[in-house]
């Protein structure tokens, strides 16, 4: 089997690409021989190409900067995923693409469902819902994994940048109110390569069967002031040194920022559990793992 992976500079296409490698013949193109930006010429490369299955975690992800790149934010996180639904759809490729819980208004607090209502307040969570609703309107073989506050030991995120600031300040001002489920690459793409099937030719039955949009996230949930003062508490616990001596929650109207962001980021995660048997580990299990890996570069 020959499997398109896009992405791989990033954090779950990082991630998925050792999980895939062994097990299927894996093309991860350099972006640019493969670029998101330019989907008029998406069809040529996978003519090329000839996969057998698509995996697209790549994504224009840069929040406030989407204000002003609607355009560009639009052409790689919509226009891109439905030129590859599109190419994928009469071939009967199988498309695994991702998607992000901005694609909500963040209302109320109970967790989000997969059918539940849509409503973007950034530009970059539109630009994701685009993508979602070219790739179903395709009518193709797809799934796509809802994730959220996605980071790693690597790359630029949330987790680096507050290892980062707690070395150089003594107090970290940090949002309290918007709740979710910080979950990692690694947990995202375990359970990708679980879903799909050990025998090449029952892929297409499993889409079929278990296709659609699915909610895939760590389990539990907390605050970003509470996912911080965890990444602290534990470096420090492995014996990491930092500047910082509080950790102070503030209001998201304390920390004013371009893009909107949803207050109710939790994701339900019946569906996971139902249709793929999967049961992720839970926030903190998955942060561990993140922290063990990170605690020897600090």
């Amino acid at each position: 089997m020959k499997i398109l992976l896009t992405g791989t500079v990033g954090q779950v296409g990082g991630a998925l690409l050792p999980l895939l490698q062994g097990r299927a013949d894996i093309i991860a193109p350099a972006l640019e021989e493969f670029d998101l930006s330019r989907p008029s010429e998406l069809a040529d490369k996978l003519d090329s190409i000839k996969p057998d299955l698509i995996i697209n975690p790549a994504a224009y992800t840069a929040v406030d900067r989407a204000e002003d790149e609607r355009e560009l934010a639009f052409l790689i996180n919509a226009e891109s995923p439905k030129a590859i639904a599109r190419w994928a759809a009469p071939r009967r490729v199988p498309l695994v693409h991702f998607s992000t819980d901005y694609v909500f208004d963040g209302s109320g607090d109970r967790p989000w469902r997969e059918d539940s209502t849509p409503g973007p307040l950034s530009v970059y969570g539109q630009s994701k819902l685009a993508g979602d609703q070219g790739i179903a309107e395709a009518g193709g073989l797809h799934l796509i994994a809802r994730t959220s506050w996605v980071y790693a030991a690597t790359g630029a995120n949330f987790l680096k940048t507050i290892v980062r600031l707690a070395g150089e300040r003594e107090q970290l001002r940090i949002v309290a109110d918007q709740i979710g489920a910080p979950t990692t690459a690694n947990a995202i793409s375990q359970a990708v390569v679980a879903m799909l099937p050990r025998r090449d030719d029952d892929l297409p039955g499993m889409f079929e069967e278990r296709g659609g949009v699915v909610n895939l996230v760590c389990a539990g949930e907390t605050s970003w002031h509470g996912f911080a003062t965890a990444i602290v508490s534990g470096l420090k616990s492995r014996g990491a040194k930092f500047a910082v001596k509080e950790i102070v929650p503030i209001r998201s109207d304390e920390f004013p920022v371009k893009a909107t962001r949803p207050f109710n980021s939790r994701l339900d995660l019946t569906r996971l559990r139902e249709r793929f048997d999967i049961t992720p580990p839970s926030w903190q299990q998955a942060l561990d793992r993140e922290l063990d890996a990170l605690k020897g570069t600090i």
